[in-house]
């Protein structure tokens, strides 16, 4: 019987730290789950849903235990079930305008709910409802599991201190003052699995404990830690992004080792550059993927400057290319003045100047991620790019804006995959894991985003900072 049992809870939290069994937790209690209704099991994003389903897969949780969902996917299923009752814009359906249309369709389904149209129907349909990573909720995403809980037996799992999504507009509810009120503490999770399964239960040990700390005001003295934490002493001088370089260099052990480089949220430029001056280094993406959605609104066949658009795309994501010096170069053979022979990926962009085509721009990228010293380190995009190329140059007749975005909305089902040396934010990489974790500037970062990242590494932690105490 695991600590908590899920499936004993008629309505109330749990806080889940980082790393302690959350994610078993609800895979125990769905594999026990006999009932002929299922539970229905929300979260918050499409990769999250991806994510949870496949440790469920690989746990061998048959699927007619659950329903699993985004809560945004959930209001939107039960407001185009029942059109009329919710009184709603039939507008906000369609979603074409996110940013307004998420927080109208918000508010219609915990209207509709509280309203009680559904109440029969959800108890008809589901056993209970188990909301995961509880601390990202908006508040009119907590007033829909709220309505939904006056319904059916309702446990809502997270943790205060991973609630890093306060931002732009998104307001969420305190968890001890509202979250707890509503759903009564059940109990925390205290067990490092993430840590005892990778040999490390001394290191998980001290992370709760520096949770604690962190929940406290208290700050951290990285003198007083395990082995498994390195610090590497900035100077405040120009020498620091060599050592914050040296730090991302951290080995790992093993073939799949896995480093996670967490840089600063406020600037994914830098994010990028960082990458592109680490060996092996990729970025993660914002799931809203604006380069490739860029790169397709400015993709005009007809355009004179349409070579020069993709050429900077490609020097967007891959290092070494040297755009303007390959520009230069074509310009050049084009008027028959070269001294050498045209490369591979020189006689590409020829062709695909002289006569531009969709299945052409994609042989030019492929052919200078070929040349000697190219490396794509922002794999996600280049991929996405040539998707939708190869959608444009298909059969169907889509717009590359449009093709664009119906990668980009693909992509979100199925999570990010993690390269062996990552680099991003801890907005980026909450919910991640790896071997190594290497935190390059914890200064610029409150108390939450700081937690989060030093709880990304299962077998060692790299702080890059000024001073042992943060």
């Amino acid at each position: 019987m695991p600590e908590i049992d899920l499936l004993a809870i008629n309505r109330g939290a749990v806080t889940a730290p980082a790393g302690c069994g959350k994610t078993h937790l609800i895979a125990d209690a769905l594999a026990r789950h006999s009932d002929a209704k299922p539970i229905l099991v929300l979260t918050h994003t499409n990769s999250g849903v991806a994510a949870l389903r496949g440790r469920l897969d690989r746990a061998g949780v048959p699927s007619r235990a659950y329903r699993l969902s985004t809560i945004d996917g959930w209001a939107l299923r039960l407001l185009t079930m029942f059109p009329k009752r919710g009184g709603h814009d039939p507008q906000i359906l369609q979603v074409s305008n996110p940013a307004a249309h998420y927080p109208a369709l918000r508010d219609a389904a915990w209207r509709l709910l509280q309203a009680g149209h559904l109440s029969d129907v959800l108890a008809a349909t589901y056993h209970r409802l188990i909301v995961d990573e509880y601390q990202d909720c908006s508040e009119n995403q907590h007033a829909i599991v709220l309505h939904a809980a006056a319904i059916i037996p309702t446990c809502v799992l997270g943790d205060p201190m991973q609630a890093i999504f306060a931002f732009g507009g998104n307001v969420l509810p305190d968890w001890s003052r509202e979250v707890c009120t509503a759903f009564p503490l059940v109990g925390e999770l205290e067990t490092p699995w993430r840590w005892i399964n990778a040999g490390e239960e001394v290191f998980g040990r001290y992370l709760l404990d520096v949770r604690h700390d962190l929940v406290a005001g208290r700050q951290v003295d990285l003198t007083r830690s395990p082995p498994n934490v390195h610090w590497v002493q900035l100077t405040g001088g120009p020498g620091d992004h060599e050592l914050r370089l040296r730090a991302g260099r951290t080995s790992v052990a093993g073939l799949d080792g896995k480093v996670l480089i967490i840089a600063d949220s406020r600037s994914p430029q830098s994010q990028r550059d960082f990458a592109g001056q680490t060996p092996g280094a990729v970025t993660v993406e914002n799931v809203d993927m604006r380069d490739l959605v860029t790169f397709g609104e400015g993709l005009d066949l007809t355009s004179p400057n349409v070579l020069h658009h993709v050429v900077g795309f490609a020097s967007s994501v891959m290092t070494g290319v040297g755009g303007a010096t390959m520009m230069q170069r074509v310009t050049t053979l084009r008027e028959a003045r070269q001294r050498r022979e045209a490369s591979d990926a020189e006689k590409a962009a020829i062709a695909f100047a002289e006569a531009p085509s969709y299945r052409r721009a994609a042989d030019l990228l492929v052919e200078i991620g070929k040349q000697s010293g190219v490396r794509a380190h922002r794999p996600s995009i280049l991929r996405g790019g040539l998707k939708m190329l190869e959608t444009c140059g298909g059969s169907e007749n889509i717009a590359p804006a449009d093709a664009a975005i119906r990668v980009r909305e693909m992509s979100r089902l199925i999570g990010r995959p993690l390269a062996k040396r990552t680099v991003g934010s801890t907005l980026l990489l909450k919910g991640l894991e790896a071997d190594v974790a290497v935190v390059l500037d914890p200064a610029a970062m409150d108390r939450k985003h700081l937690y989060v990242a030093m709880t990304r590494g299962a077998k060692q932690l790299v702080i890059c900072s000024r001073t042992n105490m943060i």
